[in-house]
């Protein structure tokens, strides 16, 4: 690929990443009207013709790493993993 090509591919990559951003900003303006509008009728399902939409709580239990590694700091580093990846960033 020539420096050009790069380039290029660069402008096009960060104009892609710049309509995505609007994109999801606007994903989430309207996410926020609709969790408005169902607070506001008290309800945690809306019908919108065949789309039904929720908006639930969800309860879930997740393993406290920091409160383990100060309780048991033996035991945490004993069953710690620890992994590479790849950060591709254009900035």
């Amino acid at each position: 690929m020539t420096t050009a090509e790069l380039t290029k591919k660069a402008h096009d990559l960060k104009g892609l990443m710049a309509l995505i951003d609007e994109a999801q900003a606007q994903a989430d303006a309207i996410r926020d009207e609709i969790k408005a509008e169902m607070t506001e009728q008290d309800t945690d399902e809306l019908r919108a013709g065949n789309i039904k939409i929720t908006w639930k709580a969800v309860t879930t239990s997740r393993l406290d790493s920091s409160a383990l590694k100060k309780a048991l700091p033996d035991v945490a580093a004993q069953y710690m993993k620890t992994t590479t990846t790849r950060r591709f960033n254009v900035a």
